[in-house]
């Protein structure tokens, strides 16, 4: 399709707007990191680094990215298990209510969040809490997992529709049982695919706040709640600022590999 050049040029004003949009307040954090004012006055009256000093001290924010990444490690790990094995159940075969089943699996993440957080804890606290178990660390990683599972469901899914099924069944008249040729056929048409959706899953785990308030209890403390909950002291600010920047900056890592990986999957895909 051809676009006139006012058109092209229109497009582009929207573009570079809706990125401003995006992006300048992300970078106003990361320029606040460095301001030596607690107050984060507007331009800077200076450059410092001594709130990322500050920062690497701080204990509750340590201890903050190691509840963070036990969650995010722990829902990854689910995530990776069911949806790779809902993933296979839908697109291998073909049985009553498949269509339901996707369905069902996708649900969660189309969800507010604060429905899933509610649902989930009045779930755990008529289930679990009778049984002795009360929310922490367990309930988050359940909590996440539910629309962690999304995110390896539609990456493995796609990859498999893409993929045809007669590799596996070559392996198996040439002799390999189920499991030879799921590890030497399967998994290697699928392995990038994998690998991308559970960078996905780890980076929603870990950047999560609405489901793991309702779900974490008052002794787990993950780093969007500790940022969430020292954002409004004043003496804190600056470090909070801090954390924000390298949380940023963290994130950029796992959703840039699994977008290459998720080129590399579909470029295959077409060879």
């Amino acid at each position: 399709m051809q676009l006139s050049r006012s058109a092209r040029i229109a497009l582009r004003i929207a573009a570079g707007l809706g990125f401003a949009v995006i992006y300048v307040p992300l970078a106003l954090v990361l320029v606040n990191s460095f301001n030596p004012d607690r107050s984060a006055s507007w331009p800077p009256p200076g450059w410092t680094v001594h709130w990322w000093s500050v920062a690497w001290e701080n204990e509750g924010a340590r201890n903050a990215v190691w509840v963070s990444v036990k969650a995010g490690l722990g829902a990854t790990a689910v995530a990776l298990v069911l949806g790779t094995l809902i993933a296979f159940a839908v697109a291998r075969h073909r049985f009553f209510g498949r269509g339901t089943v996707s369905f069902v699996v996708v649900l969660p993440i189309a969800l507010p969040g604060i429905v899933t957080g509610i649902a989930l804890n009045s779930a755990f606290s008529t289930v679990l809490k009778p049984l002795g178990v009360g929310l922490g660390l367990f309930t988050v990683v359940v909590g996440h997992a539910t629309f962690c599972i999304v995110v390896v469901f539609n990456n493995v899914v796609a990859r498999l529709r893409r993929t045809s099924g007669s590799y596996e069944e070559a392996a198996m008249d040439l002799g390999a049982h189920t499991f030879r040729a799921f590890v030497d056929v399967t998994f290697p048409m699928v392995r990038s695919a994998l690998f991308a959706g559970g960078l996905l899953a780890f980076a929603l785990s870990f950047d999560e706040i609405v489901v793991t308030t309702f779900t974490a209890g008052a002794g787990v403390e993950t780093l969007p709640i500790w940022i969430f909950n020292n954002m409004t002291r004043p003496q804190q600010a600056p470090v909070v600022n801090v954390v924000a920047a390298v949380l940023v900056l963290l994130s950029v890592i796992p959703i840039y590999l699994a977008q290459r990986l998720s080129s590399d999957t579909a470029t295959e895909s077409r060879i």
